[in-house]
């Protein structure tokens, strides 16, 4: 294969002018010309080509330059479609993204979206050889030249469709590519109060009372309800990860991610690309993250958790900052490997209450990536949503970018010390990083079964260890089962074997964990390590009493 794989193009004529690699999404024009609505937002996470999508529909539609845009589409799926290809070439199109437009103040926002508005109406400047009112021209080059006051703003997307209308004798097509990003950054800087007075206006003014819009793509990562910024508009069709079509316009279908590595002559690596990179579920269909993904098999196939490198999110580091002590549990235990159940989620997001409803963070986290949706139940009028971590990679962003930030004071620290002296054989340094755990996490009424609690609370913060051992749980071995094994994949580390306790009086503590060092050579667990010729192992009996812990350890 002589392409390359692009990493961070977002636009599809760079891509196709350069020969790069490209996985097909025209079928998305052909989903989209076979119904749509006037106005239609797609919402996917972050780094899941949504900007792309929108280029690409730029190039398809545009009627500058129809011919030469046809040619970027020679070899792909939609040109054997005549029902798509009827509508290529035909439209006006403003293609506009809000991805930079971040402020700290409204002010700076306002003077910001005054010069990016200032930027696109240059691109039409043509029109300004056009016939119009005087009042239209005005406005024109007020905006064009960046010094516009706040009210002509609200109507910029509004002014420059009636203008391609007349220039064109065709109704214009609006593309808002990352549609929530100055709201997102809003709230995080506090003024939001001003910023969706504007936005709701400029919205309002472009995709409802515009009679010169054919019709509107908005993409973004959340779905902000339309009390707050679409009120009024009744011709919105919404596609989420969980309804409304479209399933993949965004992100790699696994036939697609089979294609990848059949044609980079890497078919020996699809079983590993799926544990890292597969898992979400996106209206049914298995989805794959095409970021991670072209990072993948860009870079050796190496696998790595590539999508923890692009840019964050600060709406969700509000809502974590936020979080109780169960919910924090209940994160942790996400990366066990369990599911939570999240009752009356909703995609829909009212900012003012993004912190009072602890459902909203389960919401926040399906939109964003980090959980997909397994399922759900229903009784009466109430659904409750069965979620859980995707893949590998996501497990390594959530420790990275969520645990750190709301399970303990210390954060990463605190951990990274607690499994250095576990490998090390440094009980006293373990008991005590583990006991500061333990007075943040849990709580004196936690779990009916307060042993499986603990079970999954040790394999919750150990799996950081996932790297570097084999991690290993209720496995039999010699006379028992053990609680949890570590097997080293590198010959320098030592093997782990931990058995659990969990008593009803702090006065049991030592006892319990000298019992459960004993049921360990008792039960000869140790044979496990050695089948793999593994010598050297830690052997610890860990009892909790509630949020007390004492730790023996023998060798």
């Amino acid at each position: 294969m002589d392409k390359v794989i692009p990493i961070g193009t977002e636009f599809f004529a760079k891509l196709r002018e350069n020969n790069y690699y490209f996985v097909d999404k025209t079928t998305f024009l052909s989903e989209f010309f076979r119904g749509h609505n006037d106005v239609t937002l797609i919402t996917r996470p972050r780094r899941f080509g949504k900007t792309m999508l929108l280029s690409m529909t730029q190039q398809f539609l545009d009627i500058e330059g129809a011919e030469e845009h046809r040619n970027l589409f020679e070899g792909l799926q939609v040109m054997d479609d005549p029902v798509a290809m009827a509508e290529q070439g035909t439209r006006p199109v403003v293609f506009l993204t809000l991805k930079g437009w971040a402020e700290d103040t409204w002010e700076d926002m306002a003077a910001s979206v005054a010069w990016y508005l200032g930027q696109l109406y240059e691109k039409f400047s043509f029109l300004a050889q056009d016939q119009m009112g005087e009042a239209d021209r005005r406005t024109f080059e007020a905006i064009r030249q960046g010094d516009a006051p706040v009210r002509l703003l609200n109507k910029a997307l509004a002014v420059l469709c009636q203008l391609l209308e007349a220039h064109y004798g065709r109704k214009a097509v609006l593309l808002i590519d990352e549609y929530d990003a100055p709201l997102q950054c809003a709230w995080s800087h506090g003024y939001y109060k001003d910023a969706i007075g504007f936005y709701r206006n400029f919205f309002s003014a472009a995709l409802k009372s515009n009679p010169s819009l054919d019709f509107a793509i908005l993409t973004g990562v959340l779905r902000i309800a339309k009390e707050s910024i679409f009120s009024g508009l009744n011709n919105l069709d919404v596609s989420t990860v969980m309804r409304g079509g479209f399933a993949t316009a965004c992100g790699y279908t696994k036939e697609e991610v089979s294609k990848l590595a059949h044609d980079f002559g890497h078919e020996d690596k699809l079983a590993e690309a799926a544990a890292w990179y597969d898992g979400y579920n996106f209206q049914g269909v298995d989805i794959y993250n095409p970021w991670s993904v072209n990072n993948y098999f860009k870079y050796a196939c190496k696998a790595e958790p590539y999508w923890v490198n692009t840019s964050g999110n600060s709406i969700l580091q509000t809502m974590l900052a936020h979080v109780d002590k169960k919910r924090a549990r209940d994160l942790l235990q996400l990366v066990e490997g369990q599911t939570v159940r999240a009752v009356l989620v909703d995609d829909a997001f009212i900012y003012k209450d993004i912190e009072q409803h602890r459902a909203n963070l389960y919401a926040l986290l399906l939109a964003t990536g980090y959980l997909k949706y397994v399922g759900e139940t229903q009784e009466d009028e109430v659904t409750a949503y069965d979620l859980c971590l995707p893949n590998r990679e996501l497990r390594s962003v959530f420790r990275r970018e969520i645990m750190r930030s709301l399970a303990y004071p210390e954060g990463e620290d605190l951990l990274f010390t607690m499994l250095t002296a576990m490998q090390e054989g440094d009980t006293e340094i373990f008991e005590e990083a583990l006991q500061k755990v333990l007075r943040y996490m849990v709580s004196y009424h936690d779990a009916a079964h307060p042993e499986s609690f603990y079970h999954g609370l040790m394999l919750g913060l150990t799996v950081w260890l996932e790297r570097r051992y084999r991690i290993q749980s209720n496995r039999e071995s010699g006379y028992g089962r053990f609680d949890i094994a570590f097997f080293p994949k590198q010959t320098q580390l030592p093997g782990l074997l931990l058995e659990l306790k969990a008593v009803a009086t702090e006065a049991e503590l030592n006892d319990a964990a000298a019992a459960a060092c004993q049921q360990i050579e008792d039960k000869a667990y140790w044979v496990e390590f050695t089948a793999a010729d593994v010598t050297n192992v830690w052997r610890y009996g860990i009892a909790f009493c509630k949020k007390r812990v004492v730790i023996q350890a023998g060798k």
